[in-house]
């Protein structure tokens, strides 16, 4: 391993060395495949299993993804500050070997979710809540040291803005082919018991391989030493220095509100094809226009980041998604007009997601500048705490709502339900949405050139120490 010499000058914050290629940005993109295809099976379709296979009271279903997701909020915080103070850190990296320990395990533990046997109420419930929780610590052990890596891959702003898109992308892909294909698989079968069962089995094999092609193709450039073995002091040091990151809050915040928003969205989707359009292949169709339209936002957010701020178009995205669900919920009564409006509504929310992952590594630079404290790892745990609450919030209230309002599986549903189904699939998100943009405009204050003096006294500071630098694998 060759390092290069430290006395060669410094780069500034405006021309920082661009240190990935495009195998590592496809791999990057991979790594998101992989992960929407283990995760997404349960924040799709999980809730639908529940109610209409298993025959679960919707309310006391939505009650697994409530207390589920607020345990994988706190193991992504105790995830990632482990993560940040290992100590025996080998050539593989601080980050990359997380993807291939625990893919398998990850694997197995979702069909475990779609696997639930003809026990009593009790006995169903007592198994939903122990295979989710357990599959949401195993995700956290995998996804928060993936989200963590990007900080490590480049020091470059625009190239993370490009490895966010790619991610972005992944993810995309990988919703969009779940989307696609879960439910014809489902539909192939005997029975939606065993329809289920196959699908999961079949996406989980992917996953895996996804993620080890994600492992093969990431690189991780700039590497620290590993940090003196932390104190309780330290640890609650940390903590503090997180609270005082305004934009990493602020960040947390709207993530609350995006993300709920979008995994309701999907949840309820199903619902609404089903009921309301009497369409199941509409959901199809929206995996191949609507989340497609994503990639049009993906490959637009370099070109925009170029011009505008990185929160002017987190901004502008949120403005075209409220519009967009506004007008679906009083005009999106055919599958034409559900897939056009939802499209629109995906081209703002594309803006935010791709953006997301670009911000948060700001705020890890931002996180240093002001407290002299860098940890990667707790910055995206605490992040992905948020968006583990928003994933709470949107399993918990379909559920809620669907009981609330009288749904009752595989029947004709009454004006009431199909009313609540409609306002969960639009009003909801386009209230978060405008919510959002109130709070981005008045309470983060990242403008890129601020954070373009926050890096360059942060290289100035390094100039007196040793610094992370780029290593040739």
């Amino acid at each position: 391993m060759e390092t290069e010499s430290l006395t060669k000058p410094r780069p500034t914050a405006t021309n920082f060395p661009r240190t990935t290629t495009l195998r590592n940005k496809l791999g990057y993109a991979l790594g998101d495949v992989g992960n929407n295809f283990l995760f997404d099976m349960g924040q799709l379709y999980l809730l639908k299993y529940y109610t209409d296979v298993l025959q679960l009271p919707s309310a006391l279903a939505g009650t697994v993804f409530l207390v589920a997701k607020i345990w994988d909020a706190f193991m992504d915080m105790g995830v990632g500050t482990w993560i940040d103070n290992r100590q025996n850190i080998g050539p593989r990296g601080k980050y990359r070997p997380f993807l291939l320990w625990a893919a398998i395990p990850l694997a197995l533990l979702l069909i475990a979710n779609f696997s639930i046997p003809n026990f009593s109420v009790t006995g169903k419930m007592l198994w939903a809540y122990l295979a989710y929780m357990v599959f949401g610590t195993c995700y956290s052990i995998s996804n928060v040291p993936f989200g963590s890596m990007i900080p490590t891959m480049t020091r470059n702003s625009q190239e993370r803005a490009e490895l966010a898109s790619f991610r972005q992308a992944g993810s995309n892909l990988g919703l969009m082919l779940a989307t696609i294909g879960f439910m014809p698989i489902v539909n192939l079968l005997p029975t939606d018991k065993s329809g289920y069962l196959v699908a999961v089995v079949g996406f989980a094999v992917i996953g895996v391989l996804c993620q080890w092609g994600a492992y093969a193709n990431i690189r991780e450039v700039y590497t620290q030493p590993a940090k003196p073995k932390a104190t309780k002091a330290d640890i609650q040091k940390s903590f503090r220095a997180l609270l005082k990151n305004r934009p990493l809050v602020t960040l947390c915040l709207v993530n609350l509100f995006t993300f709920s928003a979008f995994n309701l969205k999907l949840t309820v989707q199903v619902y609404y094809c089903q009921y309301i359009l009497k369409d199941t292949t509409a959901e199809s169709w929206l995996g191949v226009f609507s989340i497609g339209m994503v990639f049009v936002a993906v490959a637009l957010v370099p070109l925009l980041t170029k011009i505008f701020d990185k929160k002017t178009v987190y901004v502008l995205g949120c403005l075209i998604w409220a519009v967009a669900d506004i007008l679906g919920f009083f005009f999106a009564n055919s599958t034409v007009m559900l897939v056009i409006l939802t499209s629109i509504a995906y081209l703002g929310d594309g803006f935010t997601s791709a953006l997301n992952w670009a911000l948060v590594s700001d705020c890890v630079e931002y996180g240093e500048w002001q407290s002299g404290i860098r940890s990667e790892g707790m910055v995206y745990s605490a992040f992905t705490y948020f968006r583990k609450l928003s994933q709470a919030i949107a399993g918990f209230v379909p559920g809620l709502v669907l009981t609330w309002v009288g749904y009752v599986p595989n029947q004709t549903q009454t004006a009431t339900a199909l009313l609540g189904i409609r306002g969960l699939m639009f009003f909801y998100s386009a209230g978060m949405a405008i919510l959002t943009i109130v709070v981005m405009h008045y309470l983060y204050p990242l403008t890129e050139a601020r954070y373009r003096q926050v890096l360059t006294d942060l290289i100035h500071r390094r100039q007196a120490a040793p610094t992370p630098v780029p290593v040739n694998h």
